[in-house]
């Protein structure tokens, strides 16, 4: 599975709008840790729920 994304990056959990946006922590393989707005720190497994990248000002 190809990671389109980097630490740093803002992303949102398309399936969980309420989570908020999120900013990417780490990335160690296919887990993501991302840090959301209204749900705090999440480790995701990208191959079971997709992230989507978005810019964020």
């Amino acid at each position: 599975m190809q990671i389109d994304f980097e630490p740093g990056d803002y992303v949102k959990n398309p399936s969980n709008n309420d989570w908020g946006i999120g900013q990417v922590q780490s990335i160690i393989g296919n887990k993501v840790t991302v840090n959301f707005e209204n749900f705090g720190k999440q480790v995701i497994n990208i191959e079971n729920i997709k992230l989507e990248k978005i810019d964020h000002e």
